[in-house]
């Protein structure tokens, strides 16, 4: 019976405890709701504008436009071969556009670990209230094995007690 309690206490009073705590938060009913400030709504869009074939088309399409114009000349050449003013739009584009992007993306790392720790929360307790009906199962079933044992020792007493007096009976004919 020792050997089965050992086996029963999966939980520890630590464990216990965290469950206890992680019951009280409820982390699977209150999933984290970071605030979103201006700055990161517009990095996040600058990122998702920038990052998308729509914008690498019309921008291919401008500058294609730009260089045909300054070739050809219909036109005044504003930006002649070769083509510095372009040059120096694309590189202010690019002094602006990069970190606007990492900004977004340290956003999103952050909340991806934000994410990461709430999921680890839930499972947590969800693994933790696991052990906990399978402790409670084992329980159940220890004490039903000893019900079934003393159930099984009674019958053994009857069937001893019927074997007694079948044999009584024999022995008086």
């Amino acid at each position: 019976m020792k050997s089965n309690r050992k086996l029963r206490a999966r939980v520890s009073p630590e464990e216990y405890k965290l469950l206890a705590r992680l019951r009280e938060r409820k982390p699977a009913q209150n999933p984290p709701n970071p605030k979103i400030k201006l700055g990161d709504r517009i990095a996040d869009g600058v990122a998702a504008t920038m990052g998308s074939w729509r914008f690498i088309i019309i921008q291919s399409f401008i500058l294609f436009l730009w260089v045909v114009l300054n070739v050809v000349a219909f036109f005044k050449h504003w930006d002649p071969y070769p083509f510095i003013l372009l040059n120096l739009m694309l590189s202010f584009q690019a002094a602006y556009a990069a970190p606007i992007i990492m900004m977004s993306q340290n956003r999103q790392a952050t909340i991806d670990r934000q994410d990461a720790k709430y999921d680890y929360e839930v499972n947590r307790k969800a693994e933790l209230e696991i052990e906990l009906m399978h402790d409670k199962l084992n329980q159940l079933r220890e004490q039903q094995i000893v019900e079934v044992l003393q159930m099984l020792k009674e019958q053994q007493q009857r069937l001893t007690n019927l074997e007694e007096l079948l044999q009584q009976k024999l022995d008086n004919k």
